[in-house]
């Protein structure tokens, strides 16, 4: 099957490509993103209390994150907001809030267990304040909201995103001979592609990209600051992950 914007993707192909995932340029690229995340990892083991980063740059990276999907907030306000009673905090930043304590919850986890299916949902359960369960009704839109004009169609069916989603989880784990970052980018855009629930997609997916590298030892403590460089490069960020859809441009 071909893919169209307009219609369910639901040959989208399980990992990993068809195609040398690690070539000279890749690896070069992240060798330098390797050693800049050992260096930061260093820095926050060094400091005398590094309560003060795990306090601080989840905050960070919630309303970065959150302000993606245009849920708008400032830091200002989120860190006001977690020091006030929650009736006088507006919604937004509450959502905002949430996805801090949906990436906490989330280390917890995967410290004790592997990522799964259910990790996934508990994580987007967290953001939403809500039980969310895989799609199981079609007509996801995403695209232009004023023309109607389709940009991409996630698959649909619960019973055959359960399935991308099993083996979504099982090249995480079983990808052992890549580099972890290029497993997290690989991983990263086969979640989003396949957009299981629905809302809160983009959160979770970059929740779990933090996930991923605590799970392989690049990260001891969710500090990296990811989503402020993504906020920068919005419009790029979107342009990437459609390539490799449309034109199967992974590198």
């Amino acid at each position: 099957m071909v893919w169209t914007p307009n219609s369910p993707y639901n040959d989208l192909p399980d990992l990993p490509p068809p195609i040398d995932v690690e070539s000279k340029r890749i690896l070069k690229q992240v060798a330098e993103a390797r050693a800049a995340l050992a260096s930061l990892d260093q820095a926050a083991r060094r400091i005398p209390n590094p309560r003060v980063l795990l306090n601080s740059i989840p905050l960070l990276e919630a309303q970065a994150s959150s302000e993606i999907e245009n849920i708008v907030t400032t830091a200002d306000e989120l860190f006001a907001a977690d020091q006030l009673d929650e009736d006088s905090t507006r919604p937004e930043a509450k959502e905002a809030l949430r996805y801090r304590v949906a990436l906490l919850d989330g280390v917890r986890r995967v410290r004790d267990r592997p990522l799964s299916a259910t990790t996934l949902i508990t994580i987007c359960s967290t953001l939403q304040a809500r039980e969310m369960r895989v799609r199981d009704l079609p007509g996801t839109f995403i695209g232009n909201p004023a023309t109607r004009e389709a940009i991409y169609t996630p698959p649909d069916g619960q019973r055959l995103l359960m399935e991308r989603l099993d083996a979504w989880a099982r090249f995480v784990h079983t990808s052992t001979a890549l580099d972890p970052l290029v497993v997290m980018a690989l991983a990263h855009y086969q979640f989003e592609a396949i957009n299981p629930f629905s809302d809160g997609n983009g959160r979770t997916g970059r929740i779990v990209n933090i996930l991923l590298l605590i799970d392989r030892g690049l990260l001891s403590e969710p500090i990296l600051y990811l989503s402020r460089y993504i906020v920068q490069n919005k419009a790029e960020y979107y342009r990437l992950l459609l390539a490799v859809t449309a034109e199967a441009a992974w590198e």
